[in-house]
């Protein structure tokens, strides 16, 4: 079984670039997962790749897809993206001049589909907590997180895949402490988040069955 994670800084978790096995996950939720998967399913040996980019966007995901998702030729792949594409629009950067997520996001679900019919889709919701710099410009943030929220959630029902929920979780988090605790800087989380994301996404993914094949 090979498992892609894939996504932005969140997912990058500052992995290492080489075959080094003590540090090629990183220390994001996909080190946690992989760890907790590696052991409990120790006879199959599953593979487990990051290729998680820090600052990508939804497009730059797609422009790198070729070599970074379908040649791995994965069993299963999670994407968790959509906080640079909400980032470079609020600071009003050139690349965020269009709103290109949905549309790369699409093409990344089309052409997976075509190419790997056989392999699972996980499609992680994207996520903000007030405090940092969405708490700046709390209401355009909301607004934008809400509607790709929306995006990916109407996506996974599109194309069949296994969606895993995440904002209200770090809602329930904060109530039970500061918000800065779960995502230091309103997007990026800490040890404490990245074991939310971690438990969410098991949970999930074992209750759609997709490590009983």
């Amino acid at each position: 079984m090979i498992i892609l994670f894939q996504g932005d800084s969140i997912t990058d978790g500052n992995r290492g670039r080489d075959d080094d096995p003590n540090h090629i996950l990183g220390h994001s939720y996909a080190y946690i997962i992989g760890g907790k998967l590696g052991n409990d399913l120790a006879e199959q040996r599953p593979v487990f790749y990051n290729r998680g980019i820090s600052g990508d966007r939804m497009s730059d995901l797609y422009a790198r897809w070729n070599e970074d998702a379908i040649s791995l030729k994965p069993d299963m792949i999670s994407i968790l993206i959509g906080v640079n594409d909400i980032w470079r629009t609020m600071k009003g950067e050139p690349s965020g001049v269009t709103d290109r997520f949905e549309r790369a996001y699409r093409h990344v679900l089309e052409e997976t589909s075509e190419v790997m019919p056989q392999t699972k889709l996980i499609l992680c919701e994207p996520f903000i907590l007030n405090t940092g710099a969405p708490a700046e410009q709390w209401e355009a943030w909301e607004g934008w997180i809400k509607h790709y929220q929306q995006v990916v959630r109407q996506l996974a029902e599109q194309f069949h895949t296994v969606f895993v929920p995440l904002q209200e979780a770090f809602n329930e988090a904060a109530r039970r402490t500061d918000a800065a605790y779960w995502l230091w800087d309103g997007v990026h989380p800490t040890t404490a988040g990245h074991d939310l994301i971690a438990r969410e996404w098991l949970k999930t993914v074992e209750k759609n069955g997709l490590l009983n094949d």
